[in-house]
C-alpha cells in the first residue's frame, strides 16, 4: 500500500495497520447505516414510532462516525474504501434480510449486526494500538462507546421477546 505524502508524524507501518483496520471498520460501518436505513424504511407493528425515531437517530449518528474514520484513513494517507461495490465486496457483516418489516425482527437483526461490528471495533483498537497509533485507537474507543450504547438500547426492545 503506497501512503500519500504527509506530515504526519505515525510511523509507516503504524500508519498501514491502521488503514487497513479503519477500512475494515468503515466498510462494516457503511453497511451497517444501510442496514439501519432499510430497517427505518420499513418496520411495521409494536413501538412503530418510537422505534422510527430511534433507528433514525442511529444512522444520523453512524453517517458522523463513518465520516470521522474516512477522514483518519486520509490523514493518515490512505484511501478511504467508501464506494458502494467496494462495500458490498469487503463488508464482514451478514447480508440484511430484505422481507423484514416486523418491529421487533428489525430489532433483533440489527443487535447481531451492532454486536459484530462493535467487536470488530474493539479488535481494532487493540491492533492500532499495539502498532503505535494511540489516536486511531482513541477514535475507535469512541465509536465501541456508540456502538455498545446503540446495542444496549436494541437489546432492551428485546429482551423478554428472545427469553
Amino acid at each position: 500500500m503506497a501512503l500519500k505524502k504527509s506530515r504526519n508524524d505515525v510511523g509507516e507501518n503504524a500508519k498501514k495497520t491502521s488503514i487497513n483496520v479503519l477500512n475494515g471498520v468503515l466498510v462494516d460501518s457503511i453497511d451497517l447505516t444501510h442496514c439501519v436505513r432499510q430497517a427505518h424504511w420499513t418496520l411495521r407493528g409494536p413501538n412503530f414510532i418510537g422505534l422510527h425515531l430511534m433507528l433514525e437517530t442511529f444512522y444520523n449518528e453512524l453517517f458522523v462516525s463513518t465520516d470521522d474514520i474516512a477522514e483518519r484513513i486520509v490523514q493518515l494517507g490512505g484511501t478511504p474504501d467508501g464506494t458502494t461495490q467496494l462495500i458490498s465486496e469487503k463488508t464482514r457483516l451478514k447480508p440484511y434480510p430484505r422481507d423484514t418489516t416486523y418491529t421487533l425482527t428489525h430489532v433483533a437483526e440489527l443487535a447481531d449486526r451492532f454486536a459484530a461490528n462493535a467487536k470488530a471495533v474493539r479488535d481494532g483498537i487493540d491492533t492500532t494500538d499495539e502498532a503505535g497509533d494511540a489516536d486511531t485507537a482513541d477514535l475507535l474507543t469512541e465509536v465501541s462507546r456508540a456502538l455498545d450504547k446503540k446495542l444496549w438500547m436494541l437489546e432492551a426492545h428485546i429482551e423478554n421477546v428472545e427469553k
